[in-house]
């Protein structure tokens, strides 16, 4: 059965969540909010977005993360019945035109990750684009693979069953760490993933909550974990590249 809801995390979004929502909604989806603890005005708007059909809402009483928020949302999801979930931001800087796209291929292929290749505009700060490359390094070099084409783009459509199962065995990082380090570990697992092009648009007056100082740390961090926990997977990652 291929069930799929949406899964946007919140924090202090509320001006560009209607919107967001409504989109979602128009593509057929039901909605999971999460509250990552937002305020008291985010979380009026985000109380009358749950009193309309097919939304639901989870109030984490303390700030995760975005990570943290996600897999609240999975949990949720799950909970719910849903089979699949597509990660969605609530700043609007994701193209939900395409989110009937990543549903059919979905469809096709439900075992596989169905994850968003970025497709920036002129609106991309210059400094995030540059540092996404270094990501992409690092995720090339523990996963031994040039698969996972973009790590870091929050517009993918997951399979929960494998999800769940990850998540339930293994900590990952509930913050900005979270999106690579997830992609990373299902590769190790040797998960299916499909990558199709998505537009990315960084609103002139969008809120982002990515610290320059503290994220890039937690991703170094991780970055680092996983290199070594590549090191102690390397014949077995090696070995599935090789399989048929």
């Amino acid at each position: 059965m291929h069930n799929p809801c949406a899964i946007i995390p919140v924090f202090d979004h509320e001006l560009p969540l209607p919107k967001v929502v409504q989109a979602v909604l128009a593509a057929g989806l039901p909605c999971v909010l999460v509250d990552d603890a937002s305020s008291p005005a985010c979380a009026a708007v985000m109380q009358r977005l749950a009193e309309g059909e097919n939304v639901y809402l989870v109030r984490l009483p303390v700030n995760q993360g975005k990570g943290g928020a996600v897999m609240a949302g999975f949990r949720e999801a799950r909970r719910l019945g849903f089979s699949h979930a597509l990660q969605v931001d609530a700043d609007g800087q994701h193209d939900l035109g395409d989110i009937a796209v990543f549903i059919e291929h979905s469809r096709a292929q439900p075992d596989a990750v169905i994850c968003g290749y970025p497709q920036y505009d002129a609106s991309v700060p210059k400094g995030r684009l540059y540092a996404r490359y270094l990501t992409h390094f690092w995720v090339w070099v523990n996963t031994l693979s040039l698969q996972i084409k973009d790590s870091m783009c929050g517009f993918r459509l997951y399979p929960l069953a494998p999800v769940m199962h990850l998540i339930d065995h293994v900590q990952i990082g509930k913050r900005m760490d979270f999106d690579s380090e997830i992609l990373v570990r299902l590769s190790w697992r040797n998960q299916p993933m499909q990558w199709l092009p998505t537009r990315v648009h960084y609103p002139e007056d969008g809120l982002s909550h990515f610290r320059l100082f503290h994220d890039n740390v937690l991703i170094s961090k991780m970055h680092t974990k996983l290199f070594f926990g590549m090191l102690g997977r390397f014949p077995l990652i090696l070995w599935r590249r090789w399989l048929p």
